[in-house]
């Protein structure tokens, strides 16, 4: 059964209104698409930053290399390979990892926001900060983010 974006906005109203039920608390599963999330909005003008470094082979590569192993924790560990929120740690972790697999969730996010939040991290989740990589290095993560949601 399909739910509509208005009645899921509505479940979430009434789950704000009513408090931690058990039911409407519970943060759907890491493989869910869409995926709703909370994060803060990134302050401007990071929020409308558009990534300066272009989507060829050589960036891609360099992100994925970053999101598999070259970050530290690296992405991989959970968001998973494929970037469907299912990592070897994913299960640890309440609200799980997002899921970069699914096109919906992360093309409805602004590069400047995805930057923001792998430099920044998340507050409210387990998403650390990756304060050690360069501007550069985190750019081609948010393009092989994009890959993955392909």
């Amino acid at each position: 059964m399909r739910v509509s974006g208005a009645i899921k906005a509505q479940i979430l109203l009434v789950a704000a209104l009513l408090g931690p039920l058990d039911l409407l608390a519970q943060y759907p599963p890491a493989a869910q698409c869409p995926q709703p999330r909370f994060t803060g909005k990134a302050p401007e003008p990071a929020y409308s930053q558009l990534n300066p470094v272009p989507a060829d082979r050589t960036a891609l590569a360099a992100g994925r290399g970053l999101y598999e192993q070259g970050a530290d924790p690296s992405c991989q560990l959970c968001h998973g390979i494929k970037g469907d929120g299912m990592g070897p740690l994913a299960s640890q972790f309440d609200p799980r990892p997002r899921n970069f697999a699914c096109k919906e969730t992360v093309n409805g996010i602004p590069d400047g926001q995805l930057f923001w939040i792998v430099r920044n991290g998340s507050p409210g989740t387990s998403m650390p900060a990756f304060g050690s990589l360069r501007d550069e290095q985190i750019w081609q993560i948010v393009l092989y983010l994009r890959a993955l949601a392909r």
